[in-house]
């Protein structure tokens, strides 16, 4: 915290607005606008207002206006005690006052486009109003005066306070309002957040609280010693402060409080943070403004820890051998990230890019935009998002690519919302929630023939895995049902399918060293070892998991990082708690993954687990290693799978074999095509009648114009097992006048497998002639 010692304002300061991240102004009811330069720690005089405005509050222009980038805010609104509220200049020059409510104008909010404004007083009136000043529309009136206003994120919804009920009405007439009781007593400040989609609420009942935006509560502080006078979100909404009497906060935005400062300051009515979230100002009762700066962030990977320490230094320490490396840097900090062997710090004008071996030369490259709102981090590369766009930049500086989709709003991504691979970014759409865009890391072009991914239901998390090839990446996400599916990445022609693979989950995480999964189901601690076994044989499914209670990390615990056998997860109290899994799997996929086939089942015969086992069996089909599919099946039991394999190996050539292993895995059709394309059309039509498809087996017998007989003869024995007639019309038709003899369909099947044997025993000692050659 820093409060200067010159007090500018003789009397109570109302409201503070950041133009840039140095730069701040403050209205007091001493009539002054002062401006206040902290790179130099002076204060000036902007605007004596008249004597009759009193300010209340003020809100600079959003700058982001799309294309045009400004690079600072050129004019704000003030709202005041005489009914108005008044469009002024950077200079002080009042542009435009407006007669907008009776008596005072209690808050103003500019729409996060700046298309926009929103302004409630105390004649229980919400009015909004264009650029220019222009009345557009009455949203809501009331008998009681309303002290707060909030934009929802896309700028569609308004919140607003009415005594102790929180209120969210969208712009659209006839759209449903809601309505809820937030508070016992009246509600002085609310706060919705565009990155997080989360609401703040204070009052006058000592007490802050944490919404969400369907009015469910999240979070309820203690009651404080006196009135909660203001709330705010930092702009990535990972942090929010809380203000009241000698009274200052810092906390999570799940609640619990990070830091409690009691500066001498009265009540502070308004905090507003700097644009790169690394400060806040409050406005103070007693004249003073307050700076208070956000520091003391921690990271940890491995044996590393960094914490920044001040503004621009951080210290490493290395838990091993407890040595401590200082990091200097020439501009304060505003985000990093650790992981994967590398610290990436941005600060306000460049990244550093630190390995782990070597603290002394980082790399360095300057900054587009500035302010860096999130950076993540794969083994080969890392993203940085900014105001102005998605850039990937390998671990040696240079830049590889700049994905972007039509209507992309970089300010509102965050670790949720965007996920990371070293082939893929996965990036989930604002604008419709439902939808997934993947793009290649290399080109930053869409990934594939370009097709999105789209989910039935709103989608709220999402996660690439990290390991294995760029043809089996896989995305796991959470719907807004709290499911958890999983899908393949590429979407050439074939449509993959969408798996569920878990109810009530409210977290995930990939391990960053293979692909494992972990997640937070319920009351349960919930890891998928192998995921893609939905894909090869989902009965084993369940039998490949590792579940422990959970029960004792409280509601809304999130999982914060699974780096090796280790997962970290915060509850909701803020503390951390380390989970270790086995480390068995992860050495099982390492030799999977290298085709040491034999170590692997050595090692589930050591280990004794069956789900170990039920992985190897999977791995083992996925990659089409039958012997070591049987001796796994086995092991856990699925004595029914085992005899199947048994079969396929006894199978005269290698795509009939091919085929009975697609089917193993539920891709019917593929295993058919394998069979066409091979000339096999009688076992194709075999495997239909196995399957009892009755209507594709006839289908392919006429198209191939051999084998209807035998189709026809398998059917008519099916029909009379059961004791019922045929009804089909193609079957009636093609059976009129044929006599079935089954001596002659049994010579045919015969002479099919003997000629599929002659095949591949030709095939077979062709290859050994060129051999022998």
């Amino acid at each position: 915290l820093s409060l200067l010692n010159v007090i500018s304002h003789q009397e109570l300061v109302s409201c503070v607005g950041w133009t840039t991240a140095e730069e701040l102004y403050s209205c007091s009811d001493d009539h002054q606008i002062v401006k206040w330069n902290l790179l130099t720690s002076e204060t000036s005089q902007i605007v004596k207002l008249p004597d009759d405005i009193y300010p209340i509050d003020i809100h600079w222009f959003p700058k982001s206006l799309g294309i045009k980038k400004q690079t600072q805010a050129e004019s704000f609104v003030l709202t005041s005690s005489d009914g108005k509220f008044h469009l002024i200049s950077k200079l002080g020059r009042v542009e435009k006052s407006v007669e907008a409510h009776c008596g005072a104008v209690l808050a103003g909010r500019w729409n996060y486009e700046g298309t926009a404004l929103v302004t409630v007083g105390e004649d229980g009136q919400v009015k909004v109003w264009s650029k220019t000043g222009m009345l557009r529309s009455t949203l809501a009136q009331q008998g009681i005066p309303v002290y707060s206003v909030a934009w929802g994120p896309d700028s569609e919804k308004v919140l607003y306070t009415a005594g102790k009920q929180l209120i969210i009405k969208p712009l659209q007439p006839n759209a449903k309002v809601l309505q809820w009781k937030a508070h016992n007593g009246i509600i002085l400040k609310v706060d919705w957040n565009s990155v997080n989609d989360l609401i703040l609420s204070a009052g006058e009942d000592c007490k802050y609280k944490v919404w969400d935006s369907y009015g469910r509560l999240l979070y309820n502080s203690q009651p404080h010693e006196h009135p909660i006078t203001s709330v705010a979100w930092a702009p990535d909404g990972e942090l929010f402060a809380v203000g009241s009497f000698h009274t200052l906060r810092l906390c999570d935005k799940t609640g619990w409080s990070y830091a409690l400062e009691k500066p001498n300051t009265g009540s502070i009515f308004n905090i507003a943070w700097s644009i790169d979230g690394t400060q806040i100002a409050g406005a103070c009762g007693n004249g003073h403004v307050v700076f208070a700066h956000v520091v003391e962030q921690h990271w940890e990977w491995k044996n590393f820890q960094v914490t920044l320490t001040k503004r621009r230094t951080m210290q490493v320490r290395n838990v091993l051998n407890d040595a401590v490396d200082l990091l200097e840097f020439r501009d304060r900090v505003i985000k990093a990230s650790l992981n994967y062997a590398h610290l990436v710090v941005s600060t306000s004008l460049q990244c550093y890019v630190f390995s782990t071996k070597n603290w002394n030369t980082p790399l360095i490259f300057d900054l587009k935009e500035g302010t860096v709102s999130l950076i993540l981090q794969a083994e080969r590369h890392f993203l940085l998002v900014d105001g102005g766009g998605i850039y990937l930049h390998s671990y040696e500086g240079r830049f590889i690519s700049s994905p972007k989709f039509p209507g992309m709003r970089t300010d509102i991504l965050n670790a949720q919302t965007v996920s990371l691979s070293n082939d893929t970014v996965a990036i989930k759409d604002k604008a419709d929630e439902k939808i997934i865009y993947l793009f290649e890391t290399s080109t930053g072009k869409p990934l594939g023939d370009g097709k999105l991914l789209s989910h039935k239901n709103e989608i709220s998390e999402i996660g690439l895995d990290q390991k294995g090839l760029t043809n089996d990446r896989k995305i796991a996400f959470i719907d807004k049902n709290r499911d958890l599916y999983i899908t393949s990445v590429k979407r050439f022609g074939k449509e993959e399918q969408i798996i569920k693979l878990g109810t009530m989950v409210h977290t995930l995480a990939w391990c960053d060293t293979c692909n494992i999964l972990c997640g937070l189901q319920d009351t349960r601690f919930t890891v998928w070892y192998y995921p893609n076994t939905a894909y090869v044989d989902k009965d084993i499914l369940p039998k490949t998991l590792y579940e422990r209670d959970a029960s004792e990390y409280s509601k809304n615990p999130h999982i914060v990082s699974f780096v090796g056998n280790q997962v970290t997860v915060r509850r909701a109290d803020g503390s951390l708690v380390h989970i270790s899994i086995s480390p068995y799997p992860a050495i099982l996929h390492e030799y999977v993954s290298s085709s040491k086939w034999e170590d692997a089942v050595r090692l589930c015969r050591f280990v004794k687990e069956q789900s170990m086992w039920a992985c190897l069996a999977a791995m083992a089909v996925a990659n089409r290693d039958m012997i070591t599919a049987e001796i796994a099946y086995a092991a856990i039991g699925e004595i029914d799978k085992v005899r199947y394999i048994s079969s396929i190996k006894e199978l005269p050539s290698k795509e009939s074999k091919m085929a009975h292993i697609l089917m193993f895995s539920g891709n019917i059709q593929e295993a058919e095509i394998v069979l066409l394309q091979a000339g096999l059309v009688y076992q194709a039509i075999q495997i239909n009648i196995n399957l009892y498809n009755w209507e594709r087996a006839l289908e392919l017998a006429v198209k191939y114009k051999t084998h209807v007989d035998t189709v026809l003869a398998y059917r008519q024995k099916f029909l009379e097992t059961f004791g019922k007639q045929e009804t089909n019309k193609r079957y009636l038709q093609y059976a009129e006048g044929l006599q079935i003899d089954w001596e002659k369909i049994k010579a045919k099947i015969e002479m099919e497998i003997t000629k599929e044997r002659d095949r591949s025993s030709s095939g077979q000692s062709g290859k050994n002639m060129g051999l022998k050659h």
